[in-house]
């Protein structure tokens, strides 16, 4: 497996079409466990009105034989910055790619969407039961209460 960003100077990709996302050995691919990614300050574009969307990302794995590098991670999800798609498309598409190219044993996103409009929009995927005897901690992110 090459590493094309750990180490490096690494430019945020223009799309997430052309980021890159590194993988590597899992250390304990015997193991059951979780990994937790949180980006808190995910942003993207509307599609229709081409203005910033905020969202709070969750992402939880259990590991099969690779993990995904964090630095290759927070520059593909940099690279929505310019990228104009619906909050769904957003969520259930990075969700996606992780699973096509990192093949966990499992994996669930949570996107939790600032309000558009005065909505929030949460978005939820993962990628159908988890694995028995797998510690799934609830996410932690609150839903939005606005001025509380």
């Amino acid at each position: 497996m090459s590493i094309t960003h750990l180490g490096q100077t690494s430019a945020l990709p223009a799309s997430p079409e052309d980021a890159t996302l590194d993988y590597v050995p899992n250390p304990r691919p015997e193991r059951l466990y979780l990994v937790r990614f949180t980006a808190p300050e995910f942003t993207s574009l509307c599609p229709v009105t081409g203005q910033p969307d905020f969202a709070h990302l969750v992402i939880d794995y259990a590991p099969g034989e690779t993990i995904v590098e964090s630095k290759s991670l927070k520059l593909f999800l940099g690279s929505f910055r310019n990228h104009a798609a619906f909050h769904e498309d957003c969520t259930v598409g990075i969700g996606e790619r992780l699973v096509a190219e990192m093949k966990p044993r499992w994996l669930r996103i949570g996107g939790y969407w600032y309000p558009r409009g005065g909505i929030p929009i949460d978005v939820f995927w993962q990628t159908g039961a988890p694995p028995a005897d797998l510690w799934l901690p609830d996410q932690g992110v609150p839903t939005y209460r606005g001025r509380g």
